[in-house]
């Protein structure tokens, strides 16, 4: 399993602004002790985070159990921003839109989802999401 470190007092690699530290950083140091991202959107931030990082633990525990798979195998592709259009959340539902930037095999390339996400027993989970059609 790939893990990198992050330097906690360098920028979030999910763009938001803020240090590590500050924003993704504290819900991959503290899932396991119960500190988890408030809403959908630093979810989504902090799973961005996660797979630039190489942190697959985290992200299969904040995948849903009916959709997540059972191992997981990140290939080798440099996350490069994460740009999100929309996001929402009605009661326990959340859904947010982003569109992901990456390089790949030395070609870029751009990841765009609608991702969707259910709160369970109060912590955001990953559940799916889909592809909409060329930007």
């Amino acid at each position: 399993m790939k893990k990198s470190s992050h330097a906690a007092s360098a920028a979030c690699p999910c763009g938001s602004g803020q240090t590590y530290a500050a924003c993704c950083g504290q819900w991959h140091a503290g899932w396991r002790a119960g500190l988890h991202a408030p809403t959908p959107e630093a979810l989504m931030r902090s799973r961005y985070s996660a797979y630039g990082l190489g942190l697959i633990d985290y992200l299969l525990a904040t995948w849903h159990p009916s959709t997540a798979p059972g191992e997981l195998e990140l290939p080798p592709v440099k996350w490069l921003e994460l740009d999100i259009r929309h996001a929402e959340m009605t009661g326990d539902a959340g859904v947010v839109e982003f569109v992901a930037r990456l390089r790949e095999q030395g070609r870029g390339a751009r990841l765009h989802e609608i991702s969707r996400f259910v709160r369970e027993d109060g912590r955001w989970l990953y559940i799916d999401g889909t592809h909409p059609g060329k930007d």
